[in-house]
């Protein structure tokens, strides 16, 4: 397959050029600096300047941690941002397409949307696997991009490696890998194949793993071509000076997210097996993720006893495939017990 990336970019982003924020026009400097170029206010109070419009060490510290170059790294408003500047980038609004496999995550069908992109939905086996001749029957002229979440949302599978790969050989477009759940996963990630398909997008997150949704930090990774495209159209400051030093923080505390991954997982598999014990439980399916995506009798009434005793969970049955379904996080050993304990009395 012969790929070019400068065939798939919007002629108007190839042709940008991108705005240039106060602290892009210089390479930082070590040692007491005298800024007077960017307008904010002078008086220190720790957030006060401007944060890196690039997160220099923020992508140091990933780039290391997940064994690629920083440049071949985009920082985002969390993942979604960076999900929305793919669209952007490579998407002709009302002329375009993009093709993804439900049931998947929903924010895909959302940000084409409000592209204005069309949507061609090729669904997933009875066991959530990709099919992928009928993913090579949809594609057409005007497919830009394939989205694939792996491990799946909602149904927390991974998808046969040899799989994704045959997407990735033979077609001449993006293959987007969502690997929000990969730090989960006993299948690897598909960073270690980049150096081989050019086409090859992978978005990951903060939020899951590593425990820090609240402060907003996803990422892709590509390569530097595709990179230098999504740089021309992010937002000039889009990572907080705040979100850059917690993120750090935690990404060089491997030990301790490590930690976490064990107990979760580990809680995954007592939850799996107990669940099977719930009378109206019909299917507990496997999981690469921090959740459980499990068949019941009836979802609604189910999702709504649960919600009386103060259990918060998602009723997934409107998806496909999902009929009756309810999708349940792994939480703490003492939260997973509670949700035990109540199933077994709304079962009696």
């Amino acid at each position: 397959m012969s790929f070019d990336i400068q065939k798939l970019v919007r002629s108007h982003i190839a042709d940008l050029k991108p705005y240039s924020s106060a602290r892009d026009e210089f390479d930082p400097v070590e040692g007491e600096v005298v800024y007077l170029d960017a307008n904010e206010n002078p008086f220190y109070n720790g957030v006060n300047r401007y944060p890196d419009p690039q997160q220099r060490k923020l992508k140091e510290v990933i780039a290391m941690r997940r064994g690629l170059a920083a440049n071949q790294l985009l920082l985002g408003n969390g993942s979604d941002e960076v999900l929305d500047l793919i669209f952007r980038a490579f998407c002709i609004p009302n002329k375009d397409n993009i093709i993804v496999m439900p049931p998947t995550y929903g924010m895909y069908k959302v940000l084409a949307n409000i592209n204005c992109i069309f949507l061609d939905e090729v669904p997933l086996s009875n066991d959530f696997q990709l099919v992928t001749k009928d993913i090579f029957n949809h594609i057409s002229s005007r497919t830009k991009a394939i989205f694939l979440c792996s491990p799946n949302n909602p149904s927390g599978n991974s998808f046969h490696r040899a799989d994704i790969l045959s997407l990735l050989k033979s077609f001449d477009g993006l293959v987007v890998v969502d690997e929000a759940y990969i730090d989960f996963s006993t299948q690897k990630s598909l960073v270690t194949e980049l150096p081989y398909y050019p086409n090859l997008i992978i978005t990951q997150t903060l939020s899951k793993a590593f425990g820090l949704a609240g402060i907003r930090l996803g990422f892709c990774m590509a390569s530097e071509e595709i990179i230098n495209i999504l740089n021309k159209i992010k937002p000039p400051y889009n990572i907080n000076s705040l979100t850059q030093e917690r993120a750090i923080s935690a990404l060089q505390d491997w030990d301790a997210t490590l930690e976490q991954i064990t107990q979760l997982i580990a809680e995954r598999k007592r939850l799996f097996v107990q669940l099977k014990t719930i009378s109206f439980v019909k299917k507990v399916y496997p999981s690469d993720a921090n959740f459980l995506l499990v068949r019941v009798d009836d979802a609604d009434k189910r999702y709504t006893q649960l919600i009386q005793n103060n259990i918060v969970v998602r009723n997934r049955s409107k998806q496909v495939g999902c009929e009756n379904c309810l999708r349940l996080s792994v939480g703490t050993p003492q939260e997973n017990q509670i949700l035990i304990e109540t199933l077994n009395r709304l079962s009696s």
